[in-house]
């Protein structure tokens, strides 16, 4: 028998994808828009400005130095110092790792709630489906900020307390999105597949459902971050969130807006900036990434 000569084939030819990846795509189209790409410039340098800016630019945050008081910004302190003779810029640096890092977990932790509630609730459906997601109608209808005020009037949380308050007020607007797309994925035929063949509804959920929500759960992040670094200086402000001589950028706003008045401008106008830009940035990173997993496309 005549051995049977198979084609020459160029390596890598083959394998190579014709269309290019979903995630490639997602990542081209993030990059196309310059409002999510300098959000995003804004996060990493005030990440590396509060995290790796103490590194760089010691400072005393803990004791008082009262001969040094309400300085204005010069070359021995940048930003000046505040009422007590704190570094003004080394107390930026100090309140925004306080900040971010309250609003980065709390977030995660909302996402995380909302998404299992959500997912549950939706692949459920029926008369389960209805109580759960009135217990969120009514969770939604009574405003955060008034059930932190509550909750820190009865008692002073730490960090990790603001933190757990923060995540368990902030979950029930992720766990709506999640339920709606549940409602879309539970009928595919990869998961009425799986429950033919006896695969649980946990392994549904888990395997099937959340990973094909994973652009949603993404982008609900995201701005729950933003939410609650804004909910976390609302508190501070109010002298509810954490204490001295720990501070976030709430509590300088607040500590500084009587001597604003003063003509101590450098107190209250930085820690503003820094809110208002890192709420913004992660804000225009949620829309990138929103039009960057929409399904329609966008040129």
């Amino acid at each position: 028998m005549s051995a049977v000569i198979q084609p020459a084939t160029t390596p890598g030819k083959a394998d190579t994808p014709r269309e290019t990846s979903g995630t490639r795509l997602a990542v081209r189209r993030f990059l196309r828009n310059r409002l999510a790409v300098a959000g995003l410039g804004v996060v990493v340098f005030f990440v590396l400005f509060c995290f790796v800016g103490p590194l760089v630019y010691s400072t005393d945050q803990t004791h008082t130095a009262l001969q040094q008081v309400n300085l204005s910004p010069g070359g021995a302190h940048w930003l000046g110092t505040d009422a007590v003779g704190h570094d003004e810029l080394g107390r930026l640096m100090y309140g925004g790792k306080v900040s971010l890092i309250v609003g980065l977990a709390a977030g995660v932790l909302a996402t995380v709630i909302g998404t299992l509630w959500g997912a549950a609730a939706g692949y459920a459906g029926g008369w389960i489906d209805a109580v759960m997601m009135r217990i969120v109608d009514a969770g939604i209808a009574i405003p955060a900020l008034f059930i932190l005020l509550v909750v820190s009037a009865i008692t002073t949380p730490g960090l990790a307390g603001l933190i757990l308050i923060l995540g368990l007020v902030s979950w029930l607007v992720p766990s709506r999105l999640i339920r709606a797309e549940t409602l879309s994925l539970k009928n595919r035929d990869y998961v009425l597949t799986l429950r033919a063949i006896g695969g649980t509804h946990a392994r549904a959920i888990l395997r099937h459902i959340l990973p094909n929500s994973v652009s949603t759960i993404i982008v609900a992040t995201t701005f729950q971050i933003a939410d609650a670094i804004l909910l976390v200086a609302y508190v501070s402000y109010l002298g509810l969130g954490v204490q001295p001589p720990a501070t976030d950028w709430g509590g300088m706003l607040s500590a500084g807006l009587t001597a604003a008045y003063s003509g101590y401008w450098w107190l209250i106008l930085p820690p503003g900036l820094a809110i208002i830009l890192v709420v913004w940035a992660f804000n225009a990173i949620g829309d990138g990434l929103r039009d960057a997993f929409d399904v329609r496309g966008r040129g």
